[in-house]
Order: C-alpha cells, then structure tokens, then sequence
C-alpha cells in the first residue's frame, strides 16, 4: 500500500451529501479536523451540492460517482448512502484504486463484506467502516471498568432498544434498503458487545415479527421486522442478547446491562451503575463516562495511511456485527440456531 508522506496529502471526499443529519458536511470536517485535504463531494441533488460549495468553498462536485473517479484524484472515499448501496458504491471505487470508509453498516450481508474485503486486498488500499462510536464514552467508561475488574469476568450482556410507535415512513423502516429493524442502531450496540466480551463466536440464533407477512402490524408493503432478538453465544462462555423493537409498550429503560463474576454494570448515556457485593450488602456506584473519542477513527486512519500504524476499525472487524445480524436473519427464517462462518 502506498504510504502518504503527510496527512494533507490525502485528498478525501464523500458519496452522499443529504440533508439527513448534515453527516456529509461531518465526515468532511473529521477528516479535515484529522489533517486530511477535503477534495470531492458526489450528490445525486443538485441542490445539496450547492450546498457542499457553500461549506467547503472550492471543493469539487460531481452528479455521479462514474464522473468523480474519471476526472478526480482524490484518494479516499466516505460512503454515506443507504445501506443497500454501500458495498456497491465501496466496490467501484476500491477497484478503481480508491481507499473507502464506509458509514456503517459496512455491507448488509456477509457475502458483501467479503467481496469488500477481496477488492480492497487485491488492489492494496484501504476498507473500513465508520464506528465512530467504538470512541463513545459510554463504552470507553464501560471498558475501563471491566480492564479494571470492577465486575470480574463478563458472563452476559442484554440489550434493549426501542419502543411502541410506528417509524417514521422513509428508508430506514424499508427493509430491502435498510436489511432491517437490526441493522441501523444495532451495529452499533453490537459492536460495543464485541469490544466487552473480547471472545470468539460460537452460535447466533434471531427471532423476529414482522409486519412483512402479519397483516396486524403491517403498515407498508416493505416494512422493517416489529420487533427482532438476537442471541450469541461465545466461546469463553460468555452469551448476549439483544432486542429492537417498535412493538413493546413497556420496554426495559436500560439501554445495556452487562453481569460479570462479581458484579453487574448497567450502561446508559451518562454513566455507568457497578453493582457488587460487600460483604452480605450490596453495594451501587455511579462512574460518569468519560468524553467521547469519536474523532479517533479519522485520526487513526491518516495515521495509518502516513506512518503505518495499525488499523482500529478494520474490514474484518466491521464484517462480525454484520455476519452475526445475517446469521441472526436467516436463523428466524430457518428456527434454528446457525454456526459462524467468521468467528
């Protein structure tokens, strides 16, 4: 691989510039944040590409992706599209020589991951995804508590997410775009699972109701699941669940709950609860999280391209939470439990 001899000399873009959560404009200003030289945006809106000009005077702006890789030498592409375009997109560019961070989800399925990660590999250049949230201080407050052995050995960890409602109509609740009600927050929450339980993958199972063939629930022709359940065993022995729903009216309030040999710890927004045992009494304190990182995952990544050093959020590491949720998928459509490809 090519290595850069300093930060600004890579030329970095975006494929997406919508106006959801302005996060065309974010990715631009963490790479730049991160020493990295804006250079290219790809919209299919022209109206947002005027937008682009205004936030980045100057910068490069083109209709297609096609139109980019011809006449553009920008070096390193963010994918910010929906999920159902991601490995696509992320294959024309990486067979064009072009190194690409792909928001997250990195692909929907395993198969997509892996043809990722065989182009990236037989052109030499880079693949990641963006989990900027590996860096959320939540998680990094959760961490040292664990390295610190505040609540001994994880035995589980359970996660709750949602609620009654109906989602908003767009393309996040359509199914064949977004893979499902798993796979938008749920990458998330499953790969802060995968940095606190540290082991290799033995068995997922997925259970899931779906507005998609029960007419009680069903509210549009391609509809996300109502309500899904994942379950992964681990080979320390360790197991966690995980739960999204938009059916439950009475949802558990903790957002994730990991019980140890010695203690339990309940995670949320502001800080961590570590209850264990003193004596006969037990004994709860509140750690506030310390402040999020995400700007890590650029930083890591200009460094990685200019001095070597080694990759955090690697395509082998983006493609576990991606092939537990497609192990999860075919397992409620099979009723069984499914054995990991990539453990």
């Amino acid at each position: 691989m090519k290595r850069f001899k300093k930060a600004s000399d890579i030329k970095v873009g975006v494929i997406g510039y919508g106006g959801a959560y302005n996060m065309g404009c974010v990715h631009l200003k963490e790479m730049r944040q991160a020493g990295m030289t804006p250079t290219a945006v790809v919209e299919i809106d022209a109206s947002r590409l005027k937008v682009a000009e205004t936030d980045f005077p100057g910068i490069e702006t083109y209709g297609t992706v096609a139109a980019m890789l011809k006449r553009s030498d920008v070096n390193l592409l963010a994918i910010i599209t929906p999920h159902n375009t991601h490995a696509k997109l992320a294959l024309q560019c990486l067979n064009a020589g072009r190194h690409v961070v792909s928001e997250k989800p990195l692909a929907i399925t395993t198969a997509e991951c892996d043809a990722m990660i065989r182009a990236a590999r037989r052109q030499k250049v880079v693949l990641s995804t963006y989990h900027n949230r590996h860096w959320d201080g939540h998680i990094l407050g959760a961490m040292s508590l664990l390295r610190a052995g505040a609540i001994g050995d994880v035995v589980r960890v359970n996660i709750n997410w949602g609620s009654w409602g109906q989602p908003g109509d767009w393309w996040r609740t359509s199914r064949t775009i977004s893979g499902g009600i798993l796979y938008d927050w749920g990458v998330h929450l499953l790969e802060y699972t995968l940095q606190m339980v540290g082991s290799d993958i033995r068995e997922v199972s997925g259970h899931s109701w779906s507005g998609v063939w029960a007419p009680r629930t069903r509210w549009k022709d391609d509809t996300n699941e109502d309500d899904a359940y994942v379950a992964i065993r681990f080979k320390s022995g360790a197991w966690a669940t995980m739960t999204m729903t938009q059916l439950d009216a009475r949802p558990v309030t903790q957002m994730m709950k990991v019980v140890g040999t010695r203690g339990t710890m309940v995670i949320d927004w502001q800080g961590c609860e570590v209850t264990t045992a003193k004596g006969a009494e037990m004994v709860t304190r509140r750690v506030p999280n310390p402040k999020s990182e995400g700007w890590r995952l650029y930083q890591n990544v200009a460094d990685h391209l200019t001095k070597g050093e080694a990759l955090v959020i690697t395509p082998e590491w983006s493609r576990r939470p991606i092939h537990i949720l497609d192990l999860a998928c075919q397992s409620a459509r099979l009723g069984r439990a499914l054995k990991p490809t990539y453990v």
